[in-house]
């Protein structure tokens, strides 16, 4: 038993010395910007070694995609605690919609901003791409359940119109305002796409 004791202390403490130095690295960005995140200040920062920071990630930029990760996956998070156990299609998107735009005001996105604007290994970016794609794919279920034929061109409206509120929120706009326009605006569209799918299914009938 003790081989496995002593493999299972090794692994924990493997995680524990990354997450530290991913600790150290969202630090300095939130402080100073992706820019800033080089490996010997991530290094400073965790008090390690250099060398110990390239025991985990190949370069700088290698350990800015994991942050990218990281912050993709905790907004999903939200968004998915926001929604949990909605059965209504459209309030499911009204929540999210608004724990998406509550992101904006939280200030979280300027990280997300930060870190996109970095250079990202070429290795890495099908795997981000991914995870942006995962955030959007989380809102398919309730588009199809009301019946929309074109799922993408909806997501793509939904999210141009997130942008637009996150722009004029970030520009000093009232955000519980911009959040309710957002709301109603992404709603009604919708309605009115589902209705036009409706009224082209009962023709073919």
């Amino acid at each position: 038993m003790s081989p496995k004791i002593q493999a299972r202390t090794i692994l924990e403490q493997r995680k524990m010395r990354q997450s530290q130095i991913i600790d150290a690295a969202l630090s300095i960005a939130l402080k100073d910007g992706a820019s800033s995140i080089t490996v010997a200040a991530v290094a400073k920062k965790a008090g390690i070694a250099r060398s110990s920071v390239y025991e985990y990630f190949s370069s700088s930029a290698d350990l800015v995609a994991d942050l990218v990760m990281e912050e993709l996956s905790i907004y999903q998070e939200r968004l998915m605690t926001a929604v949990k156990d909605v059965q209504d299609p459209y309030r499911y998107i009204e929540l999210w919609i608004a724990e998406a735009l509550e992101y904006v005001i939280d200030g979280r996105h300027l990280l997300v901003k930060s870190l996109n604007s970095a250079a990202i290994p070429e290795f890495r970016r099908g795997e981000i791409a991914q995870g942006h794609r995962n955030l959007m794919a989380s809102i398919a279920a309730p588009l199809e359940q009301m019946g929309l034929e074109d799922i993408r061109g909806a997501m793509s409206y939904l999210q141009n119109t997130i942008d637009v509120a996150a722009t004029r929120i970030e520009s000093g706009h009232e955000s519980a305002l911009e959040i309710r326009n957002a709301q109603k605006y992404s709603l009604a569209g919708l309605r009115a796409l589902a209705q036009d799918a409706r009224r082209e299914e009962g023709r073919q009938i």
